[in-house]
């Protein structure tokens, strides 16, 4: 459901669960000519959660400021009946209005014991006084939406900000050729300069590549190059050569695979601003940006700090019961990164002396997303762990945080998703890789293979 009406159509009730404004503070605005509806309900649980410790305070409180933007100084009749939605210069364009109980009315059809039964009964009788009209429930809760269709409401999930129905499309960042990519090339100009080799190539025309700007291209002979530019008939693919990739090191870290040696190459890349890596669990995404962002803190001076945050899940609404500063709360919840951190000294004589060094003289900071909100942060390797559960809007919210100078690194698992309402294709970490799989300074990749151990590549593939 990417459009949500089109001129000529009969205007359909459509009415939000609270899921989907927090999802997308904006979502009202999607519903072209049609009636937008929100139950008294959900303005509740918007003002519970916009002071809550819960990680969608920010989100709550947006969505409140749209509505009373839309609504302005409608009467409360109009209110009921519907305010038409205002879109900057362009004419009004569908109607948003509040859904009160109806006191009158004092049949139920699910017990009263729960906000989605109480909004699922609104609807029935929404329903009951417009035969004619149809109302569809829009909730990001599969749970709700089965209740909805049992009770004969009509309900779909909120998908205006999926880009990908299957996420088998989603791009891997990398192409892999059997046999000899030049047995595929109908035509080659290549160009040597500063120390670069560019191969401008024709392909076959039936070899129908769909590629992007700046993924790679691999095949069985150890070829690996780097697409530049993609123009109508060619491309543009800058020769990278296997062999210093894989003994390319950063802060003592030396790649496994070639996977791995794509990816340090695409973070140690001053000129790539936005990487990043997906992969299972164990398959060296978060060590690689922790030993490239220490190496460029640390060696080359190309940052001037680490930021280091994860998803809001079971994050922020406990973190403000644990003891101390900022840093020491946020300890608990970012142990992957001190892990690593052992991981890239594990031969030194003491390893916990040489993490507690390391944490004095590398300007390593835990920050909360909570806190990251509002802030520009300058010249910094911003690492976010955990992307795959963030919304879109999160997303955006995090990455134009990026200052002058700024890196950020994405990382997550689009298996290991703990989000209500979240799946792989509607995660805001496949939103953000589709967005920006043809921007000139970013880096897409997926990792391959479990190298952390024999029992957690298993426990991966048969779990």
């Amino acid at each position: 459901m990417d459009n949500y009406g089109t001129a000529g159509h009969r205007p359909t009730l459509y009415v939000l669960d609270t899921n989907v404004l927090i999802h997308d503070p904006n979502a009202l605005l999607n519903f072209q000519e049609h009636h937008v509806i929100i139950p008294m309900t959900v303005l509740e649980e918007l003002d519970r959660l916009k002071t809550s410790k819960q990680g969608v305070a920010a989100e709550s409180r947006q969505a409140i400021r749209l509505i009373d933007t839309v609504l302005g100084e409608a009467s409360p009749e109009q209110v009921e009946q519907g305010v038409p939605i205002a879109r900057g210069k362009n004419p009004p364009c569908g109607w948003l209005s509040i859904l009160m109980s109806q006191r009158t009315e004092v049949l139920t059809y699910l017990p009263q014991d729960s906000n989605d039964n109480r909004i699922i009964n609104q609807l029935m009788q929404l329903k009951a006084r417009h035969l004619n009209t149809p109302v569809v429930l829009v909730s990001k809760d599969i749970n709700m939406r089965l209740k909805a269709r049992a009770c004969g409401i009509a309900a779909e999930d909120y998908q205006t900000d999926q880009l990908l129905d299957d996420i088998g499309l989603l791009t891997q960042g990398y192409h892999r050729i059997h046999g000899s990519f030049w047995d595929q090339v109908a035509r080659v100009e290549t160009q040597q300069g500063q120390g670069q080799t560019l191969h401008k190539v024709w392909m076959q025309d039936e070899i129908g590549l769909s590629v992007h700007l700046n993924e790679f291209i691999l095949d069985d002979t150890g070829f690996v190059g780097w697409i530049q530019a993609v123009e109508v008939d060619s491309l543009l693919v800058l020769d990278l050569h296997q062999e210093p990739l894989m003994h390319r090191e950063a802060w003592g870290l030396v790649p496994r695979d070639i996977y791995q040696a794509l990816a340090l190459h695409a973070l140690l890349d001053p000129e790539i601003h936005l990487v990043s890596l997906c992969g299972a669990a164990g398959s060296g995404k978060t060590i690689l940006a922790l030993a490239a962002a220490i190496e460029q803190t640390m060696v080359s001076k190309g940052y001037r700090r680490i930021i280091v945050t994860r998803s809001i899940q079971g994050l922020d609404e406990d973190i403000g019961f644990l003891p101390g500063t900022e840093a020491e709360k946020m300890e608990p919840w970012l142990g992957a990164i001190t892990d690593n951190l052992e991981a890239l000294h594990s031969e030194d004589e003491h390893v916990p002396s040489s993490i507690d060094y390391i944490l004095q003289k590398v300007p390593l900071q835990f920050k909360s997303l909570n806190y990251i909100r509002g802030r520009s942060f300058q010249h910094s390797f911003i690492i976010i762990d955990e992307c795959q559960n963030l919304t879109p809007h999160q997303i955006k919210t995090i990455i134009t945080r990026a200052g002058t100078g700024s890196k950020v690194v994405c990382l997550g698992n689009l298996a290991q998703i703990d989000t209500p309402y979240l799946s792989a294709t509607s995660s805001g970490l496949t939103y953000l890789t589709e967005r920006f799989k043809d921007f000139p300074q970013g880096v897409h990749l997926t990792l391959q293979g479990v190298p952390r151990s024999v029992l957690a590549e298993y426990a991966e593939r048969f779990l």
